[in-house]
This record gives C-alpha cells, structure tokens and sequence, in this order.
C-alpha cells in the first residue's frame, strides 16, 4: 500500500461539533491498477529497444575500427568483399588491394564523369551493353612507357604505332585522301588499290614507286589507262627479280577510271 498523508482539519467555528475529519490523499482503484500498467509496459517497450539495439550491433558487426566489411583506416575507407551502391559514389580514388582485381559491374551501364569545380561535366566514359562511348576534348592510348599509339581530337586522328595493320576483309575505305609513305600487304598476300566508281590517283613529290618483289603487277581499268609524264619520259624496264615502270620526272601520277 502507498503511503497517505493525513490531513487533520478543525472546525472552531462551531462548538460542540464532531472530532477532526481525517481525508485520504492517493491513488486508488482503476486509476492504480493502469498506472502500474503503463509503469510496465514501459519497462517492457525499454527492454524490447534495447535487445533489438544489442542485435542490430551484432548483426552489422560494429567494432571500434568500422562496420562490417567496411574498415575505417588511417588513409581512407577499406571495404572488403562485394558492394553495391545504390545512389552515385563520390571519392578521390578507389583501388584495389595488392594482387587482386578491381570490378565494376551493373545491371545497364557504368558511367565515369570528370567534373570541374562548377560541377560541370569535362570528361565522361560510359560502356553500356551496346557500345563503350568516351566524351572529352582529345582521347589519347600511349604505352606504359608514355608513347602515343594513338591519339584523337577534332582536328585529326593520329597513329603513333609503327604499323598499321587491317584485318577486315573488305580492307580499308577512306572517303577522301591518305598521306602514308609506304603502302604494303602482309607477306603471301595481295595488295589491291581499287576505286570502284571514281578515280585513283597516287602522287608523291619525289616519285612513285610500284614494286612486286615476288609476282605480278596488274593495272586494270574499264575505259582508259594512261602513264603520263610531263617533263620526261615513260619507260618500261625488264630485269632478273622483276619488273617495274620509271620515270625521269619526280612526280608519276597512276590515273584509273
């Protein structure tokens, strides 16, 4: 039982009257019974809240140095294992540990964007199930040494490789002029200039020079092929290893139609 207070009151005004009136102070009946309700549910609702943090804890494996697969290090985070990301990842650099590989892997596509400090976009690189498409000012491949193999930009497109070798069957279509100073197949194979509705012409500054070590040479056309030299002469030489087609000019222009 609560403790209650006693309260003694008397009346003077009237002489003669009853002793004092004692009247109780608590909490009685109903009103006791749901507040001891209420005091242990609360206590309950306490208890539930701190097994299920304990578990949460436990779960997650939560230490001093991180959380779970994720560590917490001197030079960053260390995440060990598979992850996934579901919103976009910011950070300086990410690289694998010593030894082992680094994967990036999505459902659609991965997009790499290269942001200035207005958060604009410079550089991006998306390879998505169709195609790998980069978006820059000049896309560069060099050696791990630093040499350019390959180099490309709005005005040109530069191979630095020391050979350029296409392996098409249908070879090589260039819409408009190629500067090379040599042209040559692979060896046991053919080597065929063709135009099929315009013409081909092959200049040089300090001659031309048409030269089958090992076969023939054939020059077709459908209407008229002409040798021509303006300032000397055309001439047709026969030898031992083969035959070739000189000229006194520099310049020996091959026109087919």
């Amino acid at each position: 039982m609560m403790p209650q207070e006693q309260y003694t009151h008397h009346r003077s005004t009237m002489p003669g009257s009853e002793g004092p009136q004692v009247y109780k102070v608590g909490i009685y009946g109903w009103r006791k019974r749901c507040l001891y309700f209420f005091v242990l549910l609360l206590m309950i609702l306490i208890l539930v809240n701190l097994a299920m943090t304990i578990w949460i804890l436990k779960v997650m494996n939560f230490t001093i140095d991180g959380m779970g697969n994720l560590r917490i290090t001197e030079k960053g985070l260390k995440l060990e294992g598979d992850s996934e990301f579901l919103q976009p990842l910011y950070a300086k650099e990410i690289k694998s540990r010593p030894g082992n590989a680094l994967y990036f892997k999505s459902a659609r596509n991965v997009t790499v964007n290269i942001l200035n400090d207005q958060t604009k976009v410079l550089t991006q690189l998306i390879t998505g199930p169709k195609a790998v498409e980069a978006y820059g000012k000049k896309f560069e491949v060099k050696t791990v040494s630093g040499k350019l193999l390959f180099s490309a930009d709005d005005n040109e497109v530069v191979v630095g490789a020391e050979r350029l070798r296409v392996l098409g069957a249908e070879g090589t279509v260039f819409p408009k002029s190629i500067e090379t100073p040599n042209v040559r197949a692979d060896p046991f194979k053919e080597l065929r200039l063709e135009s099929p509705t315009r013409s081909l012409v092959m200049e040089a500054p300090k001659g031309v020079e048409i030269n089958a070590e090992a076969g023939n040479m054939e020059a077709t056309c459908r209407t008229e092929l002409r040798l021509e030299s303006k300032d000397g002469e055309v001439r047709g030489e026969k030898d031992r290893r083969s035959k070739s087609y000189s000229s006194n000019r520099p310049t020996l222009p091959i026109t087919g139609w």
